[in-house]
């Protein structure tokens, strides 16, 4: 059994139980949630995604528009929780750890924190597409520019987490929470394509690096916490 060191109730009770398994209790509390929630919402980066709607749906009638953001929100909820559920299967096929997946799991997501904190074309940004095509809400608005390889690696490291849950009641606890934070991140991201024209206007090309800068700060922090983790599970076997 894998024993984790406590260090303070921050680390218990906030942001940074990310990656450590935890009682029932802990994964229905609303900081456990919050801080799935700020994961996934940092690395899919709703902001840098109104440039891309615009520019994909630029011509289409306002009823089409609307039903691609639909169809987008769809999809990369979808992707996720496909991700979540598969993501113990597909350890367990490669042999791979839950520790080193969530050690490259996290050098991965902090390596996307400083291409987007200094600049550079990360894997969530999406591919140039003919603009002929009708639908862009899967490709490439869902996958990869919603749920790309980078919010792939933080819910599969999620899922590990699940894995680790003692008791079957644990594990269910940790999934609700999970799905949650899930339907919440795809609405959200849904929210700002549906209000891409107005939000585009308000934050100007400035507002949205800007966002998009602290965004990568935070992505940071969250892969050197899964790294932490990961190592902890190392040295504690």
């Amino acid at each position: 059994m894998i024993h984790h060191r406590r260090s303070g109730s921050l680390a218990r009770n906030g942001f940074l139980t990310l990656g450590n398994p935890c009682s029932m209790p802990q994964a229905l509390s609303f900081s456990f949630f919050l801080g799935i929630l700020i994961s996934l919402v940092t690395i899919t980066n709703p902001p840098s995604k109104i440039p891309l709607f615009i520019s994909l749906t630029g011509g289409m009638p306002p009823a089409e528009r609307k039903s691609q953001a639909n169809w987008a929100g769809i999809y990369s909820f979808i992707i996720m929780m496909v991700s979540l559920a598969a993501g113990k299967v597909l350890l367990s096929c490669f042999g791979i750890s839950y520790g080193a997946m969530r050690v490259a799991g996290g050098l991965c997501i902090a390596i996307i924190g400083l291409q987007m904190l200094f600049g550079g074309q990360t894997p969530n940004a999406a591919p140039a597409v003919n603009r002929k095509k009708g639908d862009f809400a899967f490709f490439p608005i869902a996958m990869p520019g919603i749920a790309g390889p980078g919010t792939i690696a933080v819910v599969i490291g999620l899922s590990t987490q699940v894995a680790e849950a003692k008791t079957f009641s644990d594990e269910a606890a940790m999934c609700l929470v999970i799905t949650a934070a899930i339907a919440v991140t795809s609405l959200i991201t849904w929210g700002v394509m549906r209000s891409s024209d107005y939000l585009a206007k308000v934050l100007g090309p400035s507002g949205t690096q800007v966002l998009s800068k602290i965004m990568g700060f935070l992505l940071v922090c969250i892969g050197v916490q899964f790294v932490g983790s990961g190592l902890q599970s190392f040295f504690s076997l």
